[in-house]
């Protein structure tokens, strides 16, 4: 009697124990599925995983199909100093590119003798065990799920067949926040030029605008237009015309920092904003595109003694030169047309900021 006691009590347990873990993988896909922020939809799969998992250390890379390479998004249990590798490529018949090709979970209980084997699997020299698993739809690849633990494990088949199930929705989550990312994006920039888009400049403008005004920090503005564009079109056609454009844009994303925007305002015009910026910095920043853009606009002319594309700009600057936004914009524009009417080429500064 004690004996089948005992087993009706091993019974019990071993239920509950799946129930408990149903219910937390039940938890986890729901928090999966219902971000759209695709870093942290990364965190909280790979943290998710970890927990349901029992392993304190792992990582998450997404696959970059136009060159072939995972690229790390997320890790926990390491500090950024000790991760091995960032970014490696996915080689035929590699182990990685078998996982992927056939939507397989591999684990390893016990690599040490087989380190060198497992080359980008090993996160980090202190870890001991292993699970792999990849992110993948029906549609396209995403990624690799890597949990390490720093001792040998003996996995459970049950709960792999669990993680597998979690791996399905959390491959479906990430491929509804790229889509959702690449809406955004599509939303708010140009196609031509790869910068933002005038919508999404009149929302930026009063956002930097208060931010600048709450931390009573300088921020300033440069209105920005092609000289001469429409003879220039005229002369060599829209196609030259367009590369001039997004040759531009890749002048001004070359040379801003990462805090600052970039916009194509409207046809062969351009705006920036540079928070925490003064008006002697923007001025430094805007005699760089001034002349990037000729040297990048010579590259592409056919005959290299045609005259090359040449911008006229005017900055204004907060709070030097004006108290909102509004007054900002249309100062910046005032000085863009001063510069054209000047001679073109050349950048505009207001001589007397408000009193």
């Amino acid at each position: 009697m004690a004996s089948l006691h005992d087993c009706e009590n091993c019974r019990s347990y071993d239920l509950k124990a799946q129930v408990r873990a149903l219910n937390d993988l039940i938890r986890i896909a729901q928090e999966s599925v219902s971000s759209l922020e695709l870093d942290s939809l990364l965190q909280t799969i790979l943290r998710g995983a970890a927990d349901f998992m029992e392993m304190p250390v792992g990582r998450l890379a997404l696959y970059d199909k136009r060159n072939g390479k995972m690229v790390l998004r997320a890790h926990i249990g390491l500090e950024n100093c000790t991760v091995l590798c960032n970014v490696w490529t996915v080689e035929p018949g590699t182990l990685t590119g078998q996982l992927l090709r056939r939507n397989e979970i591999h684990c390893v209980e016990d690599f040490d003798q087989i380190k060198d084997e497992l080359g980008d699997y090993v996160a980090h020299d202190a870890v001991r065990s292993l699970i792999c698993i990849p992110l993948v739809t029906k549609r396209s690849i995403h990624g690799m799920l890597h949990l390490y633990d720093h001792i040998p494990r003996v996995f459970d088949k049950n709960r792999i067949s669990q993680i597998s199930v979690l791996a399905s929705f959390a491959a479906i989550s990430i491929e509804n926040a790229k889509f959702h990312d690449e809406t955004h994006r599509m939303a708010i920039n140009d196609a031509l030029t790869g910068l933002n888009n005038r919508r999404y400049f009149d929302k930026v403008l009063p956002q930097e605008y208060e931010r600048a005004h709450r931390d009573g920090l300088p921020f300033s503005l440069i209105m920005i237009d092609v000289d001469n564009f429409k003879r220039f079109n005229d002369t060599h056609g829209h196609h030259l015309g367009d590369r001039i454009l997004a040759a531009i844009g890749r002048v001004l994303r070359r040379t801003l920092r990462s805090i600052d925007f970039a916009f194509r305002y409207g046809g062969e015009e351009f705006v920036v904003i540079l928070p925490e910026t003064d008006l002697d910095s923007a001025h430094k920043v805007a005699e760089r595109i001034r002349v990037r853009v000729i040297t990048e606009s010579r590259k592409l002319l056919r005959n290299q003694e045609d005259p090359p594309v040449t911008v006229s700009m005017g900055i204004s600057s907060y709070p030097r030169d004006a108290a909102c936004s509004i007054t900002l914009l249309a100062m910046a524009d005032q000085l863009l047309y001063q510069a054209k009417k000047a001679g073109r080429n050349r950048v505009l500064v207001s001589e007397v900021g408000v009193s």
